[in-house]
Formats: C-alpha cells, structure tokens, sequence
C-alpha cells in the first residue's frame, strides 16, 4: 500500500458487546455489579490474609497478590466498557488503546506466572515438607514475585514499544470491548512480521512456562499423594491444592476460549462470551473458590466483617 494514501488513524473504535440501545442500562448494571463484587471479594481476601498473622505463609502470600492481580485485570478493561457504555460512546484514543494493551498484557501474565508459582508452592508443601522452610523462606518468596513482575512488565513494554512504531489506516474496529496485541496488529497497515515473531516467542514463554511448571508440580503431587496409605491421608492432601486447581481449569479455559480457539468474524458473539469470561467472570470468582473452599479463610473472613457476634456468649 502506498505510504502517501495512508490516513493514520488518532482513535478506535470498541465494538461492545452488543449494539442494541435496549440492552445498554442492562449491560451496565450487570457489569457493574460484577466489577464491584470482584473489587469487594479480591479486596476481603487482601486484608484477610494481611488481617491474620495465621495467614502469613507463603501460599497466601501468593494468593493475596493474585487477589491483587486480579483487580487490577480487571480494572483494565471493565471500567472504560462501563463508561463507554454510559456515554454511549465506543471511541478509545490511540495513546490509551496502547496503555490498555499495556497494562492487560501485564496483569494477564502476571496471573498466569503466579499461577505457575502457587503450583511450585503446593508442590513443595507436599512432596518436601522438610525442605518447606528453607525453599519457600520470605527471601524466595520476594525473589519468585519480583521475577514474575520483571517477566511480565518487559513482555508488555516489548509488544507495546512494537506496537507503537506501526501505522494504523483505514479500518480501526476493534472486537469486542478492550485493545489486545492481536486485534490492533490485524487492524495495522505495516509489516508486522517483527510483531508476530515477538508475540510467538515471548506467548510461548508466558503460557508454556508456567503451564509447565504447574503440570510437572501436579504430577509430582499426584504420585505423592497416591502413595500415602490413610485416605483421611490423601484427601487432606488434596484438599490444600482443590482451590488452585479450579482456578487453574478457570484461567486456562477462559485463555483458551480467547486466543487459541477464536471464531471468525461473522460470529464474533462467542469471541465476546469468551472475552467476559476470561477478563470479567475468572477474576470475580476466585476469591469465592479460595474462600469457599478453605476453613482458615472463612474463619477470619467472618471476624473482618463481624459475622463473629453469631458465636458470642448468649447466642
């Protein structure tokens, strides 16, 4: 394409999830009460664990972080679905598509490597519990966690500062609600080659790493978990890995839903579906499957929004 025939493009356009005006204050309302859930929910699992000196181990070290992550993930894409929605106005500037980009690529990854991390620390606690202390001590911890964020945040300025020196014409529809690295380099009018070199290896990286480890952790459990001889034995074992294990399935098939199974674009309600799922639905569930599903977490939820008056003396 000639380079002078060219109009670059200043803002985009997010598709939506549907544009009917009817569903609109629908929409809204539902999404709304799903980000404040996910606000509220992450949120209680923070000050939870910060709230118990019970909790300061390094699983809820971890697991506290991803309550973080999660918010901000979440806050990437959901608060300007909302506005846009409100405003009746689907544009996003070129500058904030990129920052969007930016920061979901980082949270994203970031939920994935601490992910990968939680496996290695259930892994630990079950095959080497010796060894606990020493290979999940507060120093390993702090240098697992700042190697996922070193991870993450080159990945996401890599692909950013890439993105950034391509030309945009023409079309500047992006499906469905929030910029990502595949549509914007579909919607691109340069060569992209470097682009999807760049995406193939350092995707790869970031999902086959800790998919890797997180696997290879399970096995190991599993096989230990198998040779203890009291049942009570093994579904105690089981037990303390449940609640990572369903987040896992949650995290991967929503990803799955979204980057390696993709529908064409005359039928881009199921790439919505999938989108929700991964960026809305995943990061509002978890703190309900962590709390839900462990005692610990339950007991010092009920005394941080003082559902501990049940138990008191004359009830």
């Amino acid at each position: 394409m000639d380079k002078n025939n060219q109009s670059c493009v200043s803002e985009f356009f997010l598709l939506g999830l549907s544009e009917r005006l009817d569903q609109q204050p629908l929409l809204f309302g539902i999404f709304l009460g799903m980000y404040l859930v996910t606000i509220v929910g992450n949120s209680l699992i923070i000050l939870a664990i910060g709230f118990d000196l019970h909790l300061h181990t390094p699983m809820y070290f971890f697991l506290s972080n991803l309550s973080f992550t999660d918010v901000c993930f979440s806050s990437t894409t959901v608060p300007k679905m909302l506005v846009n929605i409100q405003t009746h106005s689907q544009i996003i500037l070129y500058e904030g598509c990129l920052a969007q980009m930016y920061f979901f690529m980082t949270f994203g990854a970031l939920d994935d490597f601490l992910l990968g991390v939680m496996a290695y620390d259930r892994y630990v606690a079950i095959c080497r519990p010796l060894h606990y202390t020493t290979l999940m001590s507060p120093l390993v911890c702090m240098l697992l966690l700042a190697l996922c964020w070193l991870l993450t945040i080159l990945a996401a300025l890599l692909h950013t500062l890439l993105m950034a020196r391509l030309s945009f014409c023409a079309g500047n529809t992006i499906n469905p609600f929030f910029c990502d690295v595949v549509p914007l380099l579909q919607l691109s009018c340069s060569d992209t080659s470097t682009n999807q070199v760049a995406l193939f290896m350092v995707g790869s990286m970031i999902l086959t790493g800790p998919l890797s480890l997180i696997i290879l952790s399970y096995a190991h459990i599993i096989s230990t978990i198998l040779r203890v001889p009291s049942v009570s034995g093994r579904q105690k074992a089981f037990s303390t890995c449940g609640s990572h294990l369903t987040v896992v399935l949650l995290f991967y098939g929503a990803a799955i839903g979204v980057y390696l199974c993709p529908s064409s674009s005359h039928s881009g309600g199921k790439d919505r579906i999938a989108a929700v799922f991964y960026t809305v639905v995943t990061p509002m569930l978890n703190p309900f499957i962590y709390s839900l599903r462990n005692k610990d977490m339950k007991t010092v939820l009920r005394k941080l929004i003082g559902l501990n008056t049940l138990s008191s003396p004359g009830l």
